[in-house]
């Protein structure tokens, strides 16, 4: 029987080109692509799949509270974080969010194979250059205690702040994640009394410090703010 996948990464090359390189290795079959993390929680709900590869910088859901989402609806499905970065607080966070592999993205092939035969098989996979920030953050010298700002947000809290950070309106957001307006607006009120920010500008520069929004693709289309 084959080891089934899903890809989730939020740019297409990406995940035509590792489509590409699993369809070729015998026994992984991939069932479905995700361009954001709600889809991704999605298609692993719907799908049931013995692994997913997620990116951390997803846009609508990052990858760590997708993982969330996908660890506590079903346990049965591993998750594999896939990422450019190697920080610290990607790593701890991408494990601590239940990831039972996190991969590197300039892997080579045969790591990605190894990676999902042994997230497969019941045990962790780290990759090797990234491996000591986990060690480590057992023994209590990574930044990632969780009693950090973030850690007093609900999940929900979190996915509205993503979303107002990557510039969504109430009504939109609201639409994604099924909650009305004025759940939304409680949601933002919360979230900045939490966290002691009452500006717009801050609550991005936060989501961007904490990860919670992609780099790359903010700033690709928010330049006012810089």
């Amino acid at each position: 029987m084959d080891i089934t996948v899903i890809l989730a990464d939020d740019h297409t090359l990406v995940r035509k080109g590792l489509k590409e390189l699993l369809d070729k290795i015998p026994d992984i079959s991939v069932l479905g692509e995700a361009e954001d993390g709600i889809t991704a929680v999605k298609l692993a709900r719907d799908l049931a799949p013995d692994i997913v590869l997620i990116d951390i910088g997803m846009p609508k859901l990052n990858g760590i509270d997708a993982t969330k989402s996908i660890v506590k609806s079903n346990p049965d499905v591993a998750v594999i974080a896939l990422s450019m970065h190697g920080e610290r607080s990607y790593v701890c966070g991408a494990i601590e969010a239940g990831a039972r592999g996190y991969l590197l993205k300039d892997s080579l092939v045969d790591e990605l194979n190894m990676a999902i035969q042994t997230v497969y098989n019941g045990e962790f996979y780290l990759s090797p250059k990234i491996a000591h920030f986990v060690v480590s953050g057992f023994l209590g010298k990574t930044a990632s205690d969780g009693h950090g700002p973030a850690s007093l947000l609900t999940t929900r809290e979190r996915e509205v702040l993503q979303q107002l950070a990557e510039g969504g309106k109430n009504a939109e957001i609201g639409a994604r994640l099924n909650i009305s307006i004025k759940t939304v607006e409680s949601h933002r009120r919360n979230i900045m009394r939490k966290l002691g920010i009452n500006r717009q500008v801050e609550l991005i520069k936060y989501a961007l410090r904490e990860g919670l929004v992609p780099l790359d693709a903010w700033l690709t289309s928010n330049k006012k703010y810089l």
